[in-house]
């Protein structure tokens, strides 16, 4: 199974870590086709990011059949094992777990996330002298071992979920990072 994964964080004068995350499968899970679908967690991570204590809200796409649903929510929440169950020990309260659209283009550090009326994003890559795109590669502050970080800025980062107990957040101009990963359950 193939994952591309974006993530958009910003991290406030507070020390705190807001997050955004979207994950856009194609292949299966468990036998269950879920090509062209997303699940987005949408997270306040208080402190050191690997100290745990996440509270996530979970979008799922809302072009998947229950049974997709549940193959994507059995990943994300650990219970197939691997990596992502490393990454879901960190969550220490999921506070919603709803069904939305969302759309989402990004490549190389460049591209847009919309979950429904929930959140908006858009980010452009980070360029050096020579002009090619800023990457982190095996550095600590990549999030995915193997592949390359495309170090970006979000130049919108807008995301309404106070309903759910998540502060609502628009900055301009934030920190963001990419990046893409396989994963074979």
């Amino acid at each position: 199974m193939f994952f591309a994964h974006a993530g958009l964080a910003r991290i406030p004068t507070t020390g705190r870590v807001i997050r955004s995350s979207l994950i856009t499968e194609q292949g299966t899970i468990n036998g269950t086709n879920v090509s062209g679908l997303a699940l987005a967690l949408v997270a306040y991570i208080p402190g050191n990011i690997l100290k745990g204590n996440w509270r996530v809200a979970v979008f799922v796409d809302d072009k998947a059949t229950p049974q997709q649903q549940k193959a994507l929510l059995d990943v994300w929440t650990g219970k197939l094992g691997g990596p992502v169950a490393d990454l879901a020990k960190l969550v220490g309260e999921v506070v919603t777990v709803q069904r939305a659209p969302i759309s989402f283009t990004v490549s190389e550090g460049e591209g847009t996330l919309k979950i429904g009326d929930f959140v908006d994003t858009m980010m452009s890559p980070y360029k050096g002298a020579t002009g090619n795109i800023t990457t982190l590669n095996e550095s600590v502050f990549s999030t995915i071992p193997g592949s390359p970080a495309y170090v970006s800025k979000a130049s919108r980062y807008r995301r309404n979920t106070s309903q759910y107990g998540l502060s609502d957040v628009n900055l301009q101009n934030s920190n963001a990072i990419q990046g893409t990963f396989r994963f074979v359950a």
